[in-house]
C-alpha cells in the first residue's frame, strides 16, 4: 500500500530497483542469454503494475520459471490482487506461480518418480504459501481501501442529514416567526395606521394632519413588506420566493423625502453603479435617517454620494437635536448590520460625533470589485 508522504513514480521507481538488484544477486549472468533477459523483463514489467497487472503478472511468470528471482512476481501478484475482484482469478495465478515455482526447468529433466517424495511435497507446500501470502495481503489492502471509501460516504452521509436537519428546523422555526410576525407586528402596526387616519380626518391643525399621513403612509409600506416578509418565511424550504424588487439610487429621493425630517440630498453618482453597491448605499442612508429620527429630534440632515477612484463615498451628516430623544427600544443592531455589509463589498463604514454636536456616518466602498 502507498504511504501517505512517499509519491507513488517515487515507489514503483524504488521497487524496481528492487527487483533489479534481486536479478543481479540471484540470476548469473555467465547462465545462458534467456534467463537474465526473462528477468530483467520482469523487474521492468512492474513500471506498468498499476495500469495493467494482469499482463505485469504474467510478463513476470517466464522469471520465476527459469530463475530464482522472486521480488517481480510476488509483487506483481500482490498488486494484481489489490486491484481485482476477481477471486478465480486471483487463485488461479496463485497456482500458476507455485507450479511454475516449484516445478524444476528445464521441464524435459522432470521425472515423476521425483514429485511424490516428502521433500517435493514440503517444497510445493512451500511455494504454494508463497503465491498465498501476496494474494491475501493485497485482497486485505483492497478491503482497507473499500472500508475506508465506505466510511467516508457515510461521513459525508451523515453530514447530509446533518444540514438536512438543521435546515427542518430553521424552516421551523422561519414559519413560527411568520406566525409572529403575522399575528403581532402586523396586527400592531395596522392599528397604528389605523390611529394615525383618524388622526388626519379628525384634526384641524394642518401639520398634524401632514404628520398623520406621513405615519399612516409609512405604517402601509410598513404592512406591505411585512406581508411579503411573511411570505417569504413561510415559503422557504418548499418552493423559491422573489424577494421584493431591492432599493437602488433611484429609490433615495423617496427615501428622504419621506423620511420625517428636514433633509438634503446632493448626489453626484454614476447610474451604472453594480446592484449590491446601490443596495450598500441605500441601506446606510436609510439607516441613518432613521438614528437620526430617534435619536435627534429636530435635527436636519445632509446626504452626500459621490464616487471618487472608483470608490463611492456616502456621508450622512445630521445637526444637533433640538429636542430630547424619546426612549425607543433599541438592538443597537443597526451600524452592526452595515459595518458586516459593507465589509462583505470590501468597504468600510465609520461613525462619530461632529463638532457642532451632531453625527456623521460615512460609507466608502470600491465599485470593480463588486462589477
Amino acid at each position: 500500500m502507498t504511504s501517505r508522504w512517499t509519491p507513488t513514480p517515487l515507489l514503483d521507481a524504488a521497487l524496481v530497483a528492487v527487483a533489479l538488484i534481486d536479478v543481479w544477486i540471484n540470476v548469473g549472468f555467465h547462465e545462458p542469454l534467456v534467463a537474465p533477459a526473462v528477468a530483467l523483463v520482469a523487474a521492468l514489467a512492474l513500471v506498468m503494475r498499476r495500469r495493467r497487472p494482469l499482463l505485469t503478472f504474467l510478463l513476470t511468470i517466464p522469471a520465476a520459471m527459469i530463475t530464482d528471482s522472486v521480488v517481480a512476481p510476488v509483487a506483481a501478484l500482490y498488486t494484481l490482487s489489490s486491484l481485482s475482484r476477481h477471486r478465480v482469478l486471483l487463485g488461479g495465478c496463485a497456482l500458476v506461480y507455485a507450479v511454475t515455482d516449484f516445478l524444476p526447468w528445464p521441464w524435459s529433466t522432470l521425472r515423476t518418480d521425483e514429485l511424490a517424495g516428502t521433500r517435493n511435497i514440503v517444497h510445493f507446500g512451500y511455494s504454494l504459501a508463497t503465491a498465498a501470502a501476496p494474494v491475501f495481503l493485497g485482497q486485505l489492502v483492497q478491503a482497507r481501501r473499500e472500508l475506508s471509501l465506505r466510511l467516508t460516504e457515510i461521513t459525508a452521509a451523515r453530514e447530509s442529514e446533518r444540514l438536512l436537519t438543521a435546515q427542518s428546523v430553521l424552516a421551523k422555526e422561519r414559519a413560527q416567526l411568520a406566525r409572529e410576525m403575522h399575528d403581532v407586528v402586523s396586527h400592531q402596526v395596522s392599528l397604528i395606521a389605523v390611529q394615525a387616519g383618524v388622526l388626519q380626518v379628525g384634526s384641524r391643525d394642518e401639520d398634524t394632519r401632514q404628520a398623520a399621513a406621513s405615519i399612516r403612509r409609512l405604517s402601509v409600506q410598513t404592512l406591505d413588506e411585512l406581508r411579503h416578509m411573511v411570505s417569504v418565511l413561510r415559503a422557504s424550504g418548499s418552493r423559491p420566493t422573489e424577494l421584493t424588487p431591492q432599493p437602488s439610487l433611484a429609490d433615495l429621493q423617496r427615501l428622504v423625502v419621506g423620511s420625517g425630517i428636514e433633509a438634503e440630498l446632493k448626489t453626484d453618482l454614476p447610474e451604472d453603479l453594480p446592484p449590491t453597491v446601490q443596495r450598500a448605499v441605500y441601506r446606510t442612508v436609510q439607516e441613518a435617517l432613521t438614528n437620526v429620527r430617534k435619536h435627534a429630534p429636530g435635527a436636519t440632515a445632509t446626504v452626500r454620494l459621490v464616487s471618487k477612484d472608483g470608490v463611492v463615498h456616502a456621508t450622512i451628516t445630521n445637526t444637533a437635536p433640538t429636542r430630547p430623544p424619546l426612549p425607543l427600544p433599541s438592538a443597537h443592531h443597526g451600524l452592526a448590520g452595515l459595518g458586516q455589509r459593507a465589509e462583505l463589498l470590501g468597504g468600510t463604514v465609520t461613525s462619530g460625533p461632529t463638532a457642532d454636536g451632531g453625527w456623521e456616518l460615512r460609507l466608502q466602498v470600491p465599485v470593480e470589485r463588486n462589477r
